[in-house]
């Protein structure tokens, strides 16, 4: 296995557990935004774009997701 593949492995394994625990804390909210950045990382270097995007593009709704949960917690 290659350092891109691990890398890979990594950003998905962050987003998976990110999300699976997003309704204990607004914090795993924004983990899953910086693993889904990641991710998109990863499909830019390995050269799926496509996925590359629409991971950018999930980064950005949960990034908003987790302002919005600091908004109406205070």
């Amino acid at each position: 296995m290659d350092a891109l593949t691990l890398f890979g492995l990594f950003a998905v394994s962050a987003m998976l557990l990110c999300y699976a625990l997003e309704d204990r804390s607004h914090w795993y909210v924004l983990g899953f935004a910086g693993a889904c950045a990641l991710g998109s990382v990863y499909g830019f270097l390995q050269g799926a774009w496509p996925f590359g995007i629409v991971e950018a593009i999930w980064a950005l709704v949960a990034l908003r997701r987790w302002q919005r949960n600091l908004k109406s917690a205070h």
